[in-house]
């Protein structure tokens, strides 16, 4: 029998000090079942009846192997990093040029999960530091059993208007593992649409518009499922086992969301962008070729895009103080931003339906969906919320005879069970974003970025591809 007076004073400390930090981790996440690990605690520190390191121990006393020590503490690196990642800080590693001149194609962020809330996790059983393949042997690094409810604890605030956050990409709940981009659903649509252009069917020529696209998709994916060698497995992801995307929050749940000739209004007021921005533009010189130099002095990205195209036309990604600069040049003849404009065709943008008919650079109006509030639903407009009652909150949906069926009841209505959001990238024309994949729902925020500590230029070798300049700049504008 252990007398606990003649526990150590240190012991006692240490005790409290680690009692009090887990109990008020326990009131934090709300589930005040794991108290009963307290007696786990204590008996690490006071009575130590358990011998938690008697593995590490030799027979004889004599010091355990040194593959017992390295074992040991890469267990303790693996679990604090774990724990480090679901509730503090994540990296994430810029691989695009979708937020360029804002973050560049390179840099490492720190993602602060405490920004929003940390999300419990939902796919519990995953490999720390991997979020969805193992790299070499590309075999997931996660269980889809158990699956756990989706629960964001307490943060320092919400998502803002014009916040950079990190997310998981939403329309990637189904995948075609050789080609993960572009979004699997729109993947199917394009190859269903081409076969039933081909083929000429007449049998769809009376179909109500989301009756036809039901088949379109199940042409596209009778075509993917035939053609594994290309497309490769097609999987199911968990919502946060889902690839990570970064984008500028634009509209937050019950704006009203517009883009007119390329400028953003939100509930009919001009949005002020960020200096960062940039949208394409069309140059025409008096005949001179731009070189490397133009595009230093201007600092664009990735020059070597560029380069290659002989004058005097030339498309170039410029925010506004660049064209301020590049139209006072002498050589240049003429600069204009580029403009999608609106057609009839309905396969610009998301939704692709002929009932919003928006381009690009012509969007809207769009009422984001926002939790509680209600929407009329109908064969018209059920493109536009079909991912959000389906597959996001995970409801049963059916057209027939141009009625709307959700989970077995006829309806014309539906309420939402979630908020969501409009991501954009700064790099407008050249961004995978919203306008082509939807709405980004809650439970799919990560966190916001706060510093870069580390960016490298891959289009330079070491160590002229280490961006000092970069090192610690704040991320989160």
């Amino acid at each position: 029998m252990i007398n606990l007076q003649d526990v150590p004073k240190a012991s006692w400390i240490k005790f409290s000090i680690a009692a009090l930090l887990f109990t008020l981790w326990v009131i934090w996440i709300g589930n005040f079942w794991i108290l009963l690990g307290l007696p786990i605690i204590f008996d690490l520190y006071i009575t130590k009846l358990i011998p938690w390191g008697a593995w590490k121990k030799a027979k004889d006393g004599s010091k355990p192997p040194a593959w017992k020590e390295w074992l040991d503490a890469l267990v303790f690196a693996l679990v604090a990093v774990y724990i480090i990642n679901i509730f503090f800080f994540q990296n994430y590693k810029i691989p695009t040029s979708s937020l360029e001149k804002t973050l560049l194609v390179g840099d490492h962020l720190f993602v602060s999960k405490m920004s929003y809330g940390p999300r419990m996790p939902m796919t519990p059983l995953s490999f720390p530091l991997v979020q969805n393949v193992f790299p070499l042997i590309n075999t997931k690094s996660y269980s889809e059993k158990p699956q756990w409810d989706f629960q964001r604890l307490a943060g320092f605030g919400d998502v803002e208007r014009a916040d950079i956050v990190v997310f998981n990409f939403p329309a990637q709940d189904t995948v075609a593992v050789l080609q993960p981009n572009p979004a699997y659903f729109n993947l199917i649509r394009r190859y269903g649409e081409s076969r039933l252009s081909r083929n000429n069917n007449s049998d769809f020529s009376n179909l109500s518009e989301y009756e036809k696209r039901l088949k379109t998709r199940a042409l596209g994916a009778e075509f993917v499922k035939q053609n594994p060698n290309e497309f490769g497995e097609v999987i199911w992801r968990p919502v946060d086992r889902r690839d990570n995307y970064v984008k500028r929050c634009v509209a937050l749940p019950g704006d009203t969301f517009e883009i007119r000739h390329n400028k953003i209004f939100i509930n009919g007021k001009d949005f002020k962008e960020p200096e960062g921005v940039q949208h394409n533009y069309h140059l025409i010189t008096d005949g001179t070729n731009l070189n490397k130099n133009f595009y230093e002095r201007l600092d664009i990205s990735d020059p070597e895009r560029y380069m290659g195209r002989s004058g005097p036309y030339y498309t170039l990604p410029l925010t506004e103080s660049m064209f301020e600069k590049v139209k006072k040049m002498p050589f240049i003849k003429d600069v204009a931003i580029s403009e999608s404009k609106v057609d009839s065709t309905s396969n610009q943008v998301f939704p692709y339906s002929k009932n919003f008919q928006w381009s690009r650079d012509n969007y809207g109006p769009l009422v984001m969906p926002e939790k509680g509030t209600t929407v009329k639903v109908s064969p018209k407009n059920i493109l536009l919320y079909e991912r959000i009652i389906r597959n996001y909150e995970r409801n049963k949906l059916e057209v027939k005879d141009g009625k709307i069926i959700i989970n077995g009841n006829e309806t014309d209505e539906y309420t939402f069970k979630m908020d969501y959001y409009f991501m954009l990238g700064d790099n407008r024309h050249n961004s995978a974003d919203s306008r082509y994949w939807g709405f980004v729902p809650e439970d799919h925020i990560i966190g916001k970025p706060i510093l870069v500590w580390l960016s490298l230029d891959k289009n330079k070798s070491f160590p002229m591809n280490i961006r000092w300049d970069r090192f610690f700049k704040y991320a989160g504008e």
